[in-house]
């Protein structure tokens, strides 16, 4: 699966009703719910990097994707945008990307 896979999964869930799609009834809560739940899931992948649970940081990190799709979906943000700003920052070292920021 690839992530413009997953992000069509997210805008088909979110056209569901909330009774039938996690995603929908997240969604259904506003953009600050999303954004904490991603957050969630983001502790939680970090837990299980630290403890070195290979299989778990992987069902984590899977978690986190998905809920970062939801997130953007709920500011709609496409990945597409996302992934622009990735093609725009390349050619750069993140010590340049960083102090460009400042």
């Amino acid at each position: 699966m690839t992530l413009d896979e997953l992000e069509q999964i997210v805008a088909t869930r979110a056209n569901a009703g909330a009774q039938e799609s996690w995603t929908a009834k997240l969604l259904a809560k506003g953009p600050e719910k999303c954004a904490e739940k991603f957050g969630e899931e983001a502790i939680e992948a970090v837990i299980e990097a630290v403890k070195g649970d290979r299989d778990r940081l992987t069902s984590e990190a899977a978690d986190v994707l998905f809920h970062l799709l939801v997130m953007l979906k709920s500011r709609d943000v496409a990945l597409a945008d996302v992934m622009t700003e990735l093609d725009r920052r390349q050619g750069r070292s993140g010590l340049q990307e960083k102090a460009s920021r400042a």
